[in-house]
């Protein structure tokens, strides 16, 4: 059954997924909520530009699924939320889980869920809730069909770069992604390593589970563009970008450019053209 709802994820043509992330809301920090302060006008945006998958949460995922017709992008809900992304870690610190979180993807008509898995500096308590978290989804996956995409996240120190800055170290992101596939993934939603040309080793050590790169902060379109281009390059089965579209000031765009890359090869220049 999995099966049948990673179709819907991933297009018939290029055997790749574009989704857009627009989960920020879940985690309480305000400069987050930059371009999504109004999720319905967000989500019909989006709709309209047609990517494969929409990430929202359960309390947000309604403004997708009310809309009418078969073409609209297939669901990925957020089943957790963290408490780890400010400038400074709080005292006490989470990652917890929805309840009954698959059962609730099936009431969604999700076509995945999503479920994170950091590796913060000083922080070894939420990196032991997060495994416990994904330990308790994977028999629930298993039994409703429901494909289980992790996001393996390798923060950072906060002293040295505070507020959800990922560290692009090769070895430490190909060490996260081996064990969110030992814990069972059905997708993987990685960071980009520093030097892009080395990224085709983490999509190795994902063993066939497809690898779909996660954008990071807002950058300037030629940069994420030549980005893209590269990673799909290095054998990534496609993106998860979220600030980099609803942050920008052209999203339905920014997102046409980057479908054309992600399905049909599109260049740098051709897809700036788009936006």
């Amino acid at each position: 059954m999995k099966s049948f709802r990673l179709n819907r994820l991933f297009n018939a043509h290029s055997k790749r997924c574009f989704d857009v992330a627009v989960d920020h809301g879940f985690f309480n920090q305000p400069g987050f909520l930059q371009g999504i302060e109004d999720m319905r006008k967000v989500v019909r945006t989006l709709v309209e530009a047609g990517p494969d998958a929409i990430q929202l949460t359960t309390g947000q995922a309604k403004h997708l699924q009310e809309i009418q017709g078969r073409q609209k992008p297939s669901l990925v809900l957020r089943t957790d939320v963290a408490n780890v992304y400010g400038r400074e870690l709080p005292a006490s610190r989470f990652s917890l889980m929805i309840e009954d979180a698959m059962l609730q993807a099936v009431r969604a008509d999700a076509a995945c869920v999503c479920v994170n898995l950091f590796q913060i500096p000083g922080a070894p308590e939420v990196h032991e809730q997060c495994i416990e978290n994904i330990l308790h989804l994977k028999p629930q996956s298993d039994y409703y069909g429901m494909p289980m995409m992790v996001e393996p996240l390798v923060f950072q120190p906060n002293e040295k770069a505070g507020g959800y800055m990922v560290d692009g170290d090769l070895t430490k992101i190909m060490h996260l992604v081996r064990q969110a596939v030992e814990l069972g993934a059905d997708v993987i939603k990685a960071d980009p390593t520093d030097d892009v040309s080395l990224y085709h080793q983490v999509i190795e050590t994902a063993a066939g589970v497809p690898v779909l790169v996660r954008g990071g902060g807002r950058v300037s379109d030629r940069e994420i563009l030549v980005r893209t281009e590269a990673l799909l390059q290095q054998g990534a089965s496609g993106i998860v970008y979220g600030r980099n579209v609803i942050q920008h000031p052209n999203p339905k765009g920014i997102t046409r450019a980057l479908m054309a890359m992600v399905h049909d090869s599109a260049g740098v220049d051709d897809a700036l053209k788009m936006i």
